[in-house]
Protein backbone atom coordinates (compact mmCIF):
# COMPACT_ATOMS: atom_id res chain seq x y z
CA UNK A 1 0.00 0.00 0.00
CA UNK A 2 1.34 3.59 -0.90
CA UNK A 3 0.82 6.30 1.38
CA UNK A 4 1.70 10.59 0.96
CA UNK A 5 1.86 12.18 4.55
CA UNK A 6 0.99 16.01 3.73
CA UNK A 7 4.28 17.42 2.43
CA UNK A 8 6.05 20.34 4.60
CA UNK A 9 5.58 23.63 2.14
CA UNK A 10 8.76 23.39 -0.04
CA UNK A 11 11.24 25.83 1.63
CA UNK A 12 13.72 25.53 -1.29
CA UNK A 13 13.99 25.87 -5.20
CA UNK A 14 13.00 22.74 -6.61
CA UNK A 15 16.60 22.31 -8.15
CA UNK A 16 17.58 21.32 -4.75
CA UNK A 17 14.91 18.39 -4.10
CA UNK A 18 16.47 15.04 -3.92
CA UNK A 19 14.88 11.46 -3.60
CA UNK A 20 16.20 9.87 -0.68
CA UNK A 21 15.73 5.69 -0.65
CA UNK A 22 15.72 3.59 2.49
CA UNK A 23 14.74 -0.21 2.23
CA UNK A 24 15.76 -2.55 4.89
CA UNK A 25 17.15 -2.68 8.02
CA UNK A 26 21.32 -1.19 7.20
CA UNK A 27 19.52 1.17 5.15
CA UNK A 28 18.40 3.22 8.28
CA UNK A 29 21.12 3.47 10.55
CA UNK A 30 22.85 5.24 7.50
CA UNK A 31 20.24 7.55 6.08
CA UNK A 32 19.03 9.27 9.82
CA UNK A 33 22.37 11.30 10.14
CA UNK A 34 21.64 12.83 6.51
CA UNK A 35 17.78 13.22 6.98
CA UNK A 36 18.89 15.39 10.11
CA UNK A 37 21.33 17.43 8.38
CA UNK A 38 19.12 17.99 4.96
CA UNK A 39 16.09 19.09 7.41
CA UNK A 40 18.22 21.48 8.94
CA UNK A 41 17.01 25.23 7.85
CA UNK A 42 20.66 26.45 6.88
CA UNK A 43 20.82 23.52 4.47
CA UNK A 44 19.41 24.26 1.40
CA UNK A 45 18.21 20.38 0.29
CA UNK A 46 14.68 19.43 0.24
CA UNK A 47 14.65 16.35 1.18
CA UNK A 48 11.78 13.52 0.09
CA UNK A 49 11.97 10.39 2.11
CA UNK A 50 11.08 7.32 0.50
CA UNK A 51 10.86 4.18 2.81
CA UNK A 52 10.51 1.06 -0.08
CA UNK A 53 9.38 -1.60 2.58
CA UNK A 54 11.97 -3.89 1.57
CA UNK A 55 12.34 -4.81 5.10
CA UNK A 56 9.00 -5.85 5.80
CA UNK A 57 8.69 -6.66 9.40
CA UNK A 58 6.61 -3.31 10.51
CA UNK A 59 7.33 -3.60 14.32
CA UNK A 60 11.31 -3.58 14.05
CA UNK A 61 10.65 -0.77 11.30
CA UNK A 62 9.11 1.50 13.25
CA UNK A 63 11.36 0.59 16.45
CA UNK A 64 14.28 1.63 14.29
CA UNK A 65 12.83 5.00 12.99
CA UNK A 66 11.76 6.22 16.46
CA UNK A 67 14.90 5.15 18.13
CA UNK A 68 17.08 7.05 15.82
CA UNK A 69 14.96 9.61 14.94
CA UNK A 70 14.15 9.38 11.13
CA UNK A 71 11.24 11.14 10.26
CA UNK A 72 8.15 9.44 8.79
CA UNK A 73 8.51 8.57 5.15
CA UNK A 74 6.84 10.72 2.80
CA UNK A 75 6.65 7.82 0.52
CA UNK A 76 5.79 4.02 1.67
CA UNK A 77 5.94 1.93 -0.74
CA UNK A 78 5.11 -1.37 0.82
CA UNK A 79 6.63 -3.69 -1.26
CA UNK A 80 7.85 -6.52 1.13
CA UNK A 81 9.22 -9.76 0.64
CA UNK A 82 10.40 -11.82 -2.76
CA UNK A 83 12.90 -13.44 -4.35
CA UNK A 84 15.40 -10.92 -5.44
CA UNK A 85 14.14 -10.82 -8.80
CA UNK A 86 10.50 -10.16 -7.28
CA UNK A 87 11.63 -7.27 -4.78
CA UNK A 88 13.88 -5.19 -7.37
CA UNK A 89 11.03 -5.17 -9.93
CA UNK A 90 8.58 -4.57 -7.31
CA UNK A 91 10.07 -1.57 -6.25
CA UNK A 92 11.47 -0.38 -9.97
CA UNK A 93 7.89 -0.87 -10.38
CA UNK A 94 6.23 1.41 -7.92
CA UNK A 95 9.32 3.67 -7.14
CA UNK A 96 8.85 5.07 -11.19
CA UNK A 97 5.70 6.62 -10.42
CA UNK A 98 6.66 8.78 -7.25
CA UNK A 99 9.90 10.18 -9.34
CA UNK A 100 7.18 11.28 -12.00
CA UNK A 101 5.12 12.53 -9.27
CA UNK A 102 7.78 14.63 -7.28
CA UNK A 103 10.23 15.38 -10.42
CA UNK A 104 13.27 15.47 -7.96
CA UNK A 105 16.86 17.02 -9.14
CA UNK A 106 18.19 13.81 -7.96
CA UNK A 107 18.04 10.14 -6.15
CA UNK A 108 20.35 9.41 -3.27
CA UNK A 109 20.91 5.45 -2.55
CA UNK A 110 22.65 4.34 0.27
CA UNK A 111 24.69 0.97 0.75
CA UNK A 112 24.29 -2.21 -1.12
CA UNK A 113 20.20 -3.41 -0.84
CA UNK A 114 17.77 -4.70 -3.43
CA UNK A 115 16.09 -1.38 -2.84
CA UNK A 116 19.88 0.53 -3.44
CA UNK A 117 19.90 -0.93 -7.07
CA UNK A 118 16.21 -1.10 -8.16
CA UNK A 119 15.82 2.75 -7.31
CA UNK A 120 19.28 3.44 -9.01
CA UNK A 121 18.02 2.09 -12.19
CA UNK A 122 14.84 3.93 -12.35
CA UNK A 123 16.56 7.33 -11.27
CA UNK A 124 19.10 6.34 -14.19
CA UNK A 125 17.08 4.95 -16.73
CA UNK A 126 15.05 8.69 -16.56
CA UNK A 127 18.42 10.53 -16.81
CA UNK A 128 17.89 11.62 -13.16
CA UNK A 129 21.66 12.22 -11.14
CA UNK A 130 22.28 9.17 -8.56
CA UNK A 131 23.94 9.60 -5.41
CA UNK A 132 25.70 6.79 -3.88
CA UNK A 133 26.07 6.79 -0.32
CA UNK A 134 28.78 4.27 0.73
CA UNK A 135 30.32 3.59 -2.54
CA UNK A 136 33.40 1.76 -3.83
CA UNK A 137 33.22 -1.30 -1.19
CA UNK A 138 34.16 -4.19 -2.90
CA UNK A 139 34.54 -8.20 -0.97
CA UNK A 140 35.79 -9.54 -4.62
CA UNK A 141 33.15 -11.76 -3.84
CA UNK A 142 30.01 -12.10 -6.95
CA UNK A 143 28.13 -14.84 -4.82
CA UNK A 144 27.30 -12.20 -2.82
CA UNK A 145 23.95 -10.50 -3.95
CA UNK A 146 25.28 -7.47 -2.55
CA UNK A 147 27.95 -6.74 -4.00
CA UNK A 148 26.19 -7.18 -7.46
CA UNK A 149 23.93 -4.25 -6.06
CA UNK A 150 27.45 -2.32 -4.88
CA UNK A 151 29.29 -2.71 -8.76
CA UNK A 152 26.18 -1.93 -10.43
CA UNK A 153 25.36 1.19 -8.46
CA UNK A 154 28.27 2.57 -8.47
CA UNK A 155 28.46 2.15 -12.31
CA UNK A 156 25.43 3.81 -13.00
CA UNK A 157 26.14 6.73 -10.40
CA UNK A 158 26.62 10.71 -10.84
CA UNK A 159 27.93 11.26 -7.50
CA UNK A 160 29.81 8.53 -5.17
CA UNK A 161 30.68 9.25 -1.55
CA UNK A 162 33.15 6.88 0.23
CA UNK A 163 34.02 5.56 3.88
CA UNK A 164 37.58 5.22 3.41
CA UNK A 165 40.19 5.69 0.85
CA UNK A 166 40.66 2.60 -0.64
CA UNK A 167 36.83 2.38 -2.13
CA UNK A 168 38.30 4.75 -4.37
CA UNK A 169 40.98 2.53 -5.53
CA UNK A 170 38.40 0.21 -6.52
CA UNK A 171 36.35 2.50 -8.41
CA UNK A 172 39.43 3.59 -10.61
CA UNK A 173 39.79 0.00 -11.79
CA UNK A 174 35.89 -0.10 -13.09
CA UNK A 175 37.04 2.47 -15.12
CA UNK A 176 34.83 5.64 -12.72
CA UNK A 177 35.83 9.10 -12.88
CA UNK A 178 37.74 10.47 -10.43
CA UNK A 179 35.80 13.25 -10.31
CA UNK A 180 32.25 11.76 -9.22
CA UNK A 181 34.19 10.46 -6.03
CA UNK A 182 34.16 11.97 -2.80
CA UNK A 183 35.84 10.60 0.20
CA UNK A 184 33.59 12.05 3.35
CA UNK A 185 33.88 9.29 5.63
CA UNK A 186 31.53 6.65 7.21
CA UNK A 187 27.69 7.97 8.26
CA UNK A 188 27.13 5.14 10.33
CA UNK A 189 29.80 5.87 12.82
CA UNK A 190 27.81 9.72 13.27
CA UNK A 191 24.65 7.24 14.23
CA UNK A 192 26.74 5.37 16.53
CA UNK A 193 28.13 8.44 18.23
CA UNK A 194 24.93 9.85 18.16
CA UNK A 195 23.18 7.37 20.15
CA UNK A 196 25.69 5.88 22.18
CA UNK A 197 24.35 7.76 24.94
CA UNK A 198 20.63 5.81 24.65
CA UNK A 199 22.32 2.56 24.11
CA UNK A 200 20.03 0.37 26.14
CA UNK A 201 22.63 -1.42 28.84
CA UNK A 202 23.11 -5.20 28.32
CA UNK A 203 21.95 -6.35 31.86
CA UNK A 204 18.19 -5.35 31.08
CA UNK A 205 18.22 -6.98 27.67
CA UNK A 206 19.71 -9.92 29.44
CA UNK A 207 16.93 -9.46 32.35
CA UNK A 208 14.19 -8.98 30.10
CA UNK A 209 14.95 -12.21 27.61
CA UNK A 210 15.47 -14.59 30.78
CA UNK A 211 18.99 -14.47 30.86
CA UNK A 212 20.10 -17.28 33.83
CA UNK A 213 23.30 -16.20 36.09
CA UNK A 214 26.01 -16.47 33.69
CA UNK A 215 24.42 -13.11 31.81
CA UNK A 216 25.09 -10.45 34.33
CA UNK A 217 25.75 -7.59 32.08
CA UNK A 218 28.88 -6.60 33.36
CA UNK A 219 31.41 -5.05 30.77
CA UNK A 220 33.73 -7.39 29.40
CA UNK A 221 31.43 -10.79 30.52
CA UNK A 222 30.30 -11.95 27.38
CA UNK A 223 30.09 -12.42 23.80
CA UNK A 224 27.83 -11.19 21.02
CA UNK A 225 27.00 -13.71 18.01
CA UNK A 226 25.23 -12.97 14.65
CA UNK A 227 24.53 -14.62 11.89
CA UNK A 228 22.63 -14.57 8.72
CA UNK A 229 24.73 -14.72 5.27
CA UNK A 230 23.34 -17.76 3.03
CA UNK A 231 27.00 -18.88 3.17
CA UNK A 232 26.72 -19.61 6.74
CA UNK A 233 23.32 -21.05 7.36
CA UNK A 234 21.94 -22.04 3.82
CA UNK A 235 24.01 -24.90 4.14
CA UNK A 236 23.39 -27.47 7.16
CA UNK A 237 27.03 -28.74 7.39
CA UNK A 238 28.33 -25.64 7.48
CA UNK A 239 25.75 -24.02 10.10
CA UNK A 240 26.23 -27.24 12.37
CA UNK A 241 30.01 -26.65 12.03
CA UNK A 242 29.42 -23.35 13.40
CA UNK A 243 27.18 -24.03 15.99
CA UNK A 244 29.29 -26.62 17.43
CA UNK A 245 32.53 -23.64 17.39
CA UNK A 246 29.94 -21.53 19.24
CA UNK A 247 29.54 -24.26 21.86
CA UNK A 248 33.18 -24.45 22.12
CA UNK A 249 33.52 -20.88 22.64
CA UNK A 250 30.03 -20.51 25.26
CA UNK A 251 32.75 -22.90 27.51
CA UNK A 252 35.37 -20.16 28.39
CA UNK A 253 32.63 -17.38 27.97
CA UNK A 254 28.87 -16.65 27.29
CA UNK A 255 27.55 -16.14 24.88
CA UNK A 256 23.90 -13.71 23.67
CA UNK A 257 22.83 -14.46 19.85
CA UNK A 258 20.32 -12.81 18.63
CA UNK A 259 18.63 -14.61 15.83
CA UNK A 260 18.03 -13.55 12.34
CA UNK A 261 14.69 -14.74 10.94
CA UNK A 262 16.38 -16.53 8.38
CA UNK A 263 18.91 -18.18 10.59
CA UNK A 264 16.19 -19.37 13.02
CA UNK A 265 14.18 -21.08 9.92
CA UNK A 266 17.25 -22.80 8.49
CA UNK A 267 18.21 -24.06 12.12
CA UNK A 268 14.40 -25.60 12.56
CA UNK A 269 14.73 -26.68 9.25
CA UNK A 270 17.94 -28.65 9.50
CA UNK A 271 16.57 -29.25 13.33
CA UNK A 272 19.66 -28.25 14.81
CA UNK A 273 17.44 -26.65 17.71
CA UNK A 274 19.08 -28.97 20.42
CA UNK A 275 22.75 -27.91 19.88
CA UNK A 276 21.55 -24.40 21.57
CA UNK A 277 19.64 -25.99 25.10
CA UNK A 278 22.68 -24.39 26.84
CA UNK A 279 22.56 -22.35 29.42
CA UNK A 280 25.93 -20.48 28.35
CA UNK A 281 23.79 -19.38 24.65
CA UNK A 282 20.92 -16.78 25.24
CA UNK A 283 18.86 -16.85 22.13
CA UNK A 284 17.56 -13.64 21.62
CA UNK A 285 14.82 -12.23 19.06
CA UNK A 286 16.57 -9.49 16.51
CA UNK A 287 17.90 -6.75 18.46
CA UNK A 288 16.68 -2.66 18.21
CA UNK A 289 19.29 -1.00 17.36
CA UNK A 290 20.05 0.67 20.69
CA UNK A 291 19.60 -2.75 22.39
CA UNK A 292 22.40 -4.06 19.80
CA UNK A 293 24.60 -0.89 20.37
CA UNK A 294 24.10 -1.35 24.22
CA UNK A 295 25.19 -4.90 23.63
CA UNK A 296 28.14 -4.54 21.64
CA UNK A 297 29.80 -1.36 23.81
CA UNK A 298 30.66 -3.84 26.46
CA UNK A 299 31.29 -6.96 25.10
CA UNK A 300 34.44 -9.08 25.54
CA UNK A 301 34.07 -10.15 21.81
CA UNK A 302 31.88 -10.20 18.73
CA UNK A 303 31.80 -12.92 16.11
CA UNK A 304 29.81 -11.98 13.48
CA UNK A 305 28.94 -11.98 9.25
CA UNK A 306 27.73 -8.54 8.97
CA UNK A 307 29.50 -5.97 7.60
CA UNK A 308 27.92 -2.98 9.46
CA UNK A 309 28.43 -4.96 13.18
CA UNK A 310 32.27 -5.06 11.32
CA UNK A 311 32.29 -1.09 11.11
CA UNK A 312 30.52 -0.09 14.30
CA UNK A 313 32.83 -2.69 16.87
CA UNK A 314 35.89 -0.74 15.06
CA UNK A 315 34.66 2.83 16.24
CA UNK A 316 34.06 1.17 19.49
CA UNK A 317 37.17 -0.66 19.90
CA UNK A 318 35.74 -3.93 20.46
CA UNK A 319 37.44 -6.90 18.99
CA UNK A 320 35.32 -8.96 16.15
CA UNK A 321 35.81 -12.19 14.50
CA UNK A 322 34.47 -12.38 11.05
CA UNK A 323 32.93 -15.09 9.98
CA UNK A 324 33.36 -14.73 6.19
CA UNK A 325 35.99 -15.28 3.84
CA UNK A 326 35.72 -11.60 2.55
CA UNK A 327 34.87 -8.28 3.66
CA UNK A 328 33.53 -5.33 1.44
CA UNK A 329 35.10 -3.05 4.51
CA UNK A 330 39.28 -4.02 4.71
CA UNK A 331 39.80 -0.90 6.57
CA UNK A 332 38.27 -2.57 9.96
CA UNK A 333 41.32 -5.31 9.69
CA UNK A 334 44.12 -3.50 8.55
CA UNK A 335 43.09 -0.51 10.65
CA UNK A 336 40.72 -1.86 12.99
CA UNK A 337 39.70 -4.44 15.53
CA UNK A 338 38.22 -7.45 13.23
CA UNK A 339 40.05 -10.54 12.18
CA UNK A 340 38.52 -12.77 9.06
CA UNK A 341 38.13 -16.35 10.18
CA UNK A 342 35.45 -17.61 7.87
CA UNK A 343 33.91 -20.59 8.83
CA UNK A 344 37.20 -22.24 10.24
CA UNK A 345 37.06 -23.91 13.50
CA UNK A 346 40.50 -23.54 14.37
CA UNK A 347 40.91 -19.99 12.82
CA UNK A 348 38.18 -19.19 15.03
CA UNK A 349 39.32 -20.67 17.81
CA UNK A 350 42.57 -19.47 17.55
CA UNK A 351 41.33 -16.07 17.24
CA UNK A 352 39.14 -15.99 20.11
CA UNK A 353 41.91 -17.34 22.07
CA UNK A 354 43.92 -14.56 21.55
CA UNK A 355 40.99 -11.84 22.08
CA UNK A 356 40.89 -14.03 25.54
CA UNK A 357 44.30 -13.39 26.25
CA UNK A 358 44.67 -10.33 25.34
CA UNK A 359 46.03 -10.57 22.29
CA UNK A 360 43.15 -9.33 20.17
CA UNK A 361 43.32 -6.25 17.76
CA UNK A 362 43.70 -2.95 19.66
CA UNK A 363 42.87 -0.81 16.32
CA UNK A 364 42.10 2.79 16.05
CA UNK A 365 39.42 5.14 14.56
CA UNK A 366 39.68 5.46 10.66
CA UNK A 367 39.89 8.43 8.89
CA UNK A 368 37.03 10.23 8.65
CA UNK A 369 35.12 8.18 11.27
CA UNK A 370 34.33 11.13 13.39
CA UNK A 371 30.77 11.51 13.83
CA UNK A 372 30.85 14.52 10.87
CA UNK A 373 30.16 12.56 7.93
CA UNK A 374 26.52 13.76 6.86
CA UNK A 375 28.07 17.27 7.63
CA UNK A 376 30.36 17.25 4.79
CA UNK A 377 27.84 15.02 2.50
CA UNK A 378 24.92 17.93 2.68
CA UNK A 379 27.61 20.61 2.52
CA UNK A 380 29.12 19.15 -0.59
CA UNK A 381 25.85 17.93 -1.98
CA UNK A 382 24.35 21.36 -1.28
CA UNK A 383 26.85 22.63 -4.15
CA UNK A 384 27.07 20.21 -6.13
CA UNK A 385 23.41 20.23 -6.70
CA UNK A 386 23.59 23.94 -7.89
CA UNK A 387 25.86 22.42 -10.54
CA UNK A 388 22.52 20.46 -12.57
Amino acid sequence: MIFYPELEETKVSSNKKIMCVVGARPNFMKIAPLMTQFNKQECGIEAVLVHTGQHYDEAMKKSFFDQLGIPEPNVDLGVGSGSHAVQTADIMKRFEPEVDKHNPAAVLVVGDVNSTIACGLVAAKKNIPVIHVEAGLRSGDRTMPEEVNRILTDQISDLLYTTEREAEDNLAREGISGDKIEFVGNVMIDTLRNNLANATAAREIFAKNGGGEKFTGQSGSYAILTMHRPANVDNEDVLRSLLETMIEVSKTIPIVFPVHPRTASKIELFKLESMLDNDAILRIPPAGYLEMLGLMKDAKVVLTDSGGIQEETTALGIPCITLRESTERPITATDGTNTIVGSDHDLIMNTFKAVMEGRGKAGRIPEYWDGKTAERIAEHLDKWLETL
